[in-house]
């Protein structure tokens, strides 16, 4: 026993040399390639210093060589200096001189690496600056001439240049009414564009001379768009055949001759229909915007031969794109403003779809310019709504230094084996007892006597619900139609929606024809102005008034502009709600105000839904579903679960999208029963959804339902079982 026992151990001793030796011999090789790796990083920040340092040479070249002559001075050069022999015969100070003053430094940006690598995208874009342009009222256009001047255009015959500040500078006559991309920029920053007679001019840089450089001859073809190859220096014209009714690319050289046309595809169809706005890409491709009445694409076709590539309609099938002006960056991507979403959309070099980059942006809304500049990486986005320019970044370099720390990072996680747990959910209270039913249950519709259509709806009980229409009649009626109570003197105004709401006490609030907004008791018997009109400048547009917190949320308009003000119990003004985090304009015309069950401000502006915090800081705006058809909301409110729903008044469809703006379905659809949905309001007590419509019917609906107790038991762990079925698309 004494000699199996002294072998054993032996064995056990030999075990844990061996895998002490293991381990540790792991742990060097990893400790080792550690220091490799930071040794590696180190040296690749050193080159990235250095290949920055000869990017700014262009801007301060004494101090670069200066940096040089100390690195050279450390080297010690022997050979052939035997050779070497300067007399002051041959160095004269004055001829050197003489050299040095005949050196002209030109006015240009940065050496442009042209290693993509070193560039990434930022997500989401970050506002650098908004302005507003003095001098026109839209901003159909921009050519950017350096990182602080643009000019600008709209479509009554102004076309200005401008700083940064919004301040003009200059003003061009008698340029082409009704046109698009009607001016572009050298790389000499000459202007170009299309005058009143259709032929192209060229401004000079100091705006001293104007000459004409190609002069219109055939009556037949007349110039849209043009753009100034940066590279090549030729002149890229888009042209519209009146007689065919199809379009052209006309390429001039810089003398005005021209050099090529490119009219068809592959195949010999026509390419284009009306070319709006023209642009080359940094591999030479030829990039139209094509709009043709309602629809259109943007068409890629290569530079030397004209081979049509491809063509862009929309990031989905069947989501159509309504392109508006177009641009490149520095990575080669074409961005695209897309008047039927409201967004700017980024797609790749070789036409696939990457992201949108702007959706329905704040103090733009319907971005219809875009503008970038190679040399800041700055995209400067203009407004169809109003004189509003927003200058973002969304492209940056990659910062250097992170690749040392990121080196460090990976290794050193390799290490912990700490597993991540990620981020526990926040409880939804008792929201996990509900479920969403498919498809939504129609418990009962009634026609309104007493209107023509049902513009907006509040509930009053299970029972009860005010109406109002298009005529500005307000009635209180029952679940058969009967009207209880009318109310005279509601506000006249036909643009005018959301304007009613009922208090916990069952107390209708409204606004009047004057503009005050009222409160009728529970009784019906009294009439009191809650809020006082005038509001200076501002018209009260909708009410809602808030089961939380007692507050009364109102919904103003201003021309082309739009805010939330809320006042407390007793009609004080406590908070506004008007802009951003960046201090852009939030909203454009509002039509309905609601809240969420987490206290948020859910408003139904003129083309999107746009949801703020309950402090006022900006969350989202819903603009479309996953289909991609653009939005013109109606009707909103909120349900159980937190969702939002709302009508759209463009696919005649009730959508639901959840409390971070995600799509979930279309609860309803237009119907031969329902016609077009215009108008909502939930019952919390009943969880019935009240759906009024564009004729004087009343309906309402049951999409969620408790759920079965010992079901719910068997489940726990499987919450997200619940939530799983409003990802389908529901259809009544």
């Amino acid at each position: 026993m004494l000699t199996n026992a002294r072998t054993l151990k032996d064995l056990i001793d030999k075990v844990i040399k061996d895998f002490m030796y293991n381990v540790f011999c792991d742990f060097n090789f990893k400790h080792s390639r550690l220091k490799q790796k930071i040794q590696m990083s180190r040296h690749i920040v050193s080159l990235q210093r250095y290949e920055h340092r000869y990017e700014q040479s262009a801007f301060r070249p004494l101090q670069f060589l200066s940096s040089k002559k100390i690195r050279l001075s450390q080297k010690h050069f022997t050979l052939h200096t035997s050779e070497l022999s300067v007399t002051e015969s041959l160095l004269n100070k004055k001829d050197v001189m003489k050299s040095l003053i005949t050196i002209k430094i030109k006015d240009r940006g940065n050496r442009r690496v042209g290693n993509e690598c070193l560039l990434k995208l930022i997500s989401p874009p970050v506002v650098l600056q908004s302005l507003t342009v003095t001098g026109v009222d839209v901003c159909l256009h921009m050519s950017s001439v350096t990182s602080d001047r643009v000019w600008i255009s709209n479509h009554i015959c102004h076309l200005i240049l401008t700083y940064t500040t919004g301040t003009t500078i200059y003003r061009v006559l008698g340029f082409c009414r009704n046109l698009h991309g009607l001016h572009t920029v050298n790389s000499k920053n000459e202007l170009f564009y299309i005058d009143e007679h259709y032929n192209i001019n060229k401004v000079s840089k100091d705006m001293k001379t104007l000459t004409t450089l190609i002069e219109v001859t055939d009556l037949t073809q007349e110039p849209r768009c043009v753009y100034c190859s940066l590279s090549t220096g030729d002149l890229l014209v888009g042209m519209y055949n009146y007689h065919t009714m199809t379009g052209n690319v006309t390429r001039y050289n810089q003398s005005g001759q021209v050099t090529q046309i490119i009219q068809h595809d592959n195949i010999g169809f026509e390419l284009y229909n009306d070319p709006h706005y023209i642009i080359q890409n940094n591999n030479g491709d030829v990039v139209v915007s094509d709009y043709d009445n309602e629809f259109g694409a943007v068409v890629v076709t290569e530079q030397c031969t004209g081979i049509h590539r491809f063509s862009s309609t929309g990031p989905s099938s069947g989501s159509g794109l309504k392109p508006r002006e177009i641009c490149t960056d520095s990575l080669s991507n074409i961005l695209m403003c897309n008047e039927l979403t409201s967004t700017v959309q980024i797609i790749d070099k070789d036409g696939h779809f990457l992201s949108h980059l702007l959706i329905r942006p704040s103090g733009i809304f319907s971005p219809r310019s875009l503008s970038y500049d190679v040399n800041t990486h700055r995209l400067w986005v203009g407004s169809s709504d109003n004189n509003t320019v927003v200058i973002y970044r969304y492209i940056t370099r990659q910062d250097v230094l992170t690749y040392l720390h990121q080196a460090i990072a990976d290794v050193m996680e390799s290490h912990s084996g700490i597993p991540n747990t990620g981020i526990e959910e926040p409880h939804q209270g008792n929201q996990c007892l509900l479920k969403l039913l498919s498809p939504p249950e129609l418990l009962y519709c009634f026609i309104v006597t007493g209107v023509d259509d049902c513009y907006h709806i509040s509930c009053v009980t299970s029972d009860r619900v005010w109406v109002s229409d298009d005529e500005n009649n307000l009635i209180l009626t029952n679940t058969t139609g009967v009207p209880l109570r009318h109310v005279a003197d509601l506000c006249t105004d036909d643009d005018l929606f959301g304007l009613h709401t009922v208090t916990s006490e069952i107390e209708l609030i409204y606004i009047d024809k004057n503009y005050n907004i009222n409160k009728l008791s529970q009784d019906m018997n009294t009439t009191t102005i809650f809020i006082e009109a005038p509001y200076p400048t501002w018209t009260p547009v909708c009410v809602y008034w808030s089961a939380f917190t007692r507050d009364l949320l109102v919904g103003m308009n201003n021309y082309r502009e739009g805010k939330v003000t809320r006042y407390n119990q007793s009609g004080e003004l406590t908070q506004t709600i008007s802009h951003d985090n960046s201090g852009l304009q939030l909203y454009n015309a509002l039509t309905y105000v609601t809240e969420n069950n987490n206290g948020e401000v859910v408003v139904s502006d003129e083309t999107a839904l746009v949801v703020t915090e309950r402090g006022g800081r900006y969350r989202f705006s819903y603009t479309r579903h996953q289909i991609g058809s653009g939005l013109l909301p109606r009707g909103i409110c909120t349900d159980a679960l937190s969702h939002i729903l709302v009508c759209d008044d463009q696919t005649k469809t009730v959508q639901m999208i959840d409390r971070d703006g995600q799509f979930m379905s279309i609860l309803l659809t237009k119907s031969e029963l329902i016609g077009k949905p215009c108008s909502l309001s939930y019952d919390v007590n009943t969880y019935s959804l009240w759906v009024g419509s564009y004729n004087n019917k009343v309906y309402v609906y049951r999409y969620i339902g408790k759920e079965d107790a010992l079901t719910s038991e068997n489940r726990l762990g499987t919450v997200g079982d619940t939530m799983s079925s409003s990802t389908s698309v529901v259809e009544y």
